[in-house]
């Protein structure tokens, strides 16, 4: 298997462990590094160079893909400059902060006519992999409804996180845009978005500026429906996807971990992650509050994903260095690679941010032209 070099532009918590599972899998490995606080550090660990210029990164010859792993804000440059040097690219979620940016995106890379895979990880969880084969074979009868809850309290950092600022992480609706993407995906895209909410009890100095309390509802046509809740201001956190069919529902429970299959017949279990183990390690993590504050994993630099979060990033790795290796694009994470799935997830997010700014249902297509 040929050898194929990787290198990543953002070495904070998430790029670094990206860059730790690249160095460890068959046929790959980090060939260098772009990032002005954290690189000389990971450089240093995974035995690899330290790039301070984008351009000179990207059109090194050693380089075969570009992992974008900057804070969301920081997305598009590095997208676009590596496609423009014909680099294969890999983008952490959200990919862009609008449609616009997410679609130009998107539109360089087939121009170039380099891969481009999004970040939307959930798509690797084992219990939506489940739920989708059980909706594919017709278990809960055609799908209605969903409802998405990811929820919690706040309390105050001690600092401010660039995830709580609205023009650096595009708040909660953007950076968890995870459960807007997997509703998608099951339902197909969204037709007409409503959202209200804001800023409810996190104001001040000592927090950011995002909206702390937002519900959303979505509408797809022939009769059906989505509804998200996001937010930090909720005093019984809750983290789930329920699915509702015809002839039964599905839920995938982000907190008290695992998936139940409901049907006339009873209800069947699956697990959320790999194993039980992974299952076990993320329901620790939400309900001891050791990692978790309202409903964000606050990673840092030089902190260690917990195993459930490991385990699907390295899924996703895989999976993104066997596609470069030739191996088909299967039909099941085609939209992450074609770009249907970026545009969809922003498209949507966009629209609900009109939405709630102008107190109106708002129609995606006003989005997208």
């Amino acid at each position: 298997m040929k050898t194929l070099g990787y290198a990543v532009v953002g070495t904070g918590y998430f790029g670094a462990e990206l860059g730790r599972i690249i160095q460890r899998m068959d046929g790959a490995r980090v060939v260098a590094v772009l990032d002005p606080e954290n690189g000389e550090t990971i450089a240093k660990e995974l035995g690899c160079q330290v790039e301070t210029d984008l351009e000179q990164l990207c059109a090194r010859p050693d380089v075969d893909a570009v992992v974008v792993a900057t804070p969301n804000y920081l997305h598009k440059e590095p997208v676009l400059c590596a496609a423009r040097h014909g680099k294969n690219v890999f983008c952490e979620k959200p990919i862009a902060l609008s449609y616009q940016d997410c679609d130009e995106m998107v539109k360089t890379c087939e121009e170039n006519h380099v891969i481009f895979m999004a970040g939307h990880v959930m798509n690797f969880f084992n219990g939506v992999r489940k739920a989708k084969q059980l909706i594919h074979e017709g278990r809960i009868g055609r799908v209605l409804y969903c409802h998405s809850a990811r929820n919690g309290w706040e309390q105050q950092q001690d600092s401010v996180s660039w995830k709580k600022i609205r023009a650096k992480s595009g708040g909660h609706l953007y950076h968890h845009i995870h459960e807007l993407d997997c509703i998608q995906f099951l339902m197909g895209p969204a037709t007409e978005a409503t959202m209200v909410g804001g800023n409810v009890a996190h104001r001040g100095e000592h927090f950011g500026d995002e909206d702390d309390m937002l519900f959303i509802t979505l509408q797809f046509g022939n009769n059906t429906y989505a509804v998200v809740e996001y937010g930090s201001a909720f005093r019984w956190s809750e983290h789930y996807l329920l699915i509702q069919g015809t002839q039964g529902a599905i839920r995938l429970d982000m907190k008290d971990t695992g998936v139940t299959l409901r049907t006339p017949d009873g209800d069947e279990h699956f697990l959320l992650h790999r194993t039980k183990e992974e299952d076990d390690d993320r329901t620790l993590t939400y309900n001891t509050k050791m990692e978790m504050d309202g409903a964000v994993l606050y990673g840092k630099p030089g902190k260690l994903p917990p195993m459930w979060l490991h385990g699907i990033m390295e899924m996703e790795m895989d999976y993104l260095n066997r596609i470069l290796h030739g191996e088909p694009v299967s039909e099941e994470f085609r939209p992450l690679l074609n770009g249907s799935a970026a545009r969809a997830a922003i498209a949507t997010a966009d629209a609900c941010t009109l939405s709630l700014r102008e107190d109106r249902k708002v129609m995606v297509s006003e989005i997208t032209g």
